[in-house]
């Protein structure tokens, strides 16, 4: 299967959310809904917010932080397949993302490279 990145650089298909969804395991979607509960400190998480078909999906099921991402509402505004693809790459919204997810920052900066080299 190919990587699906979301708008942020985040690996939907290697998300622990988006995997339980796939792979239909209502257990797996609880013991998520905890840890992020637990991670996030925020008591609203259950499996229905962790039910995800990636970012990228518009008429699958999006989790509950999806819905709600200003990164995601603006790539679906400026029509970019991810922040890589963005003339403003590095903006403000990005940088506060990825201050906390350093691996989704070396997937979009390894999509820009790829593109400047062709």
């Amino acid at each position: 299967m190919d990587r699906i990145v979301a708008f942020c650089g985040i690996v939907c298909n290697e998300c622990e959310a988006c995997v339980a969804t796939q792979a239909n395991d209502a257990a797996a979607k609880e013991r998520v809904a905890a840890h992020w509960r637990q991670e996030y400190n925020s008591p609203r998480i259950d499996a229905a917010y962790v039910t995800c078909d990636g970012c990228l999906a518009f008429d699958g099921r999006l989790g509950g932080h999806c819905l709600e991402c200003d990164i995601r509402q603006c790539g679906v505004a400026r029509g970019v397949a991810n922040c890589a693809y963005c003339p403003d790459f590095g903006c403000d919204k990005l940088e506060g993302v990825l201050k906390y997810v350093p691996a989704a920052r070396a997937t979009l900066e390894e999509i820009r490279q790829s593109r400047t080299a062709l």
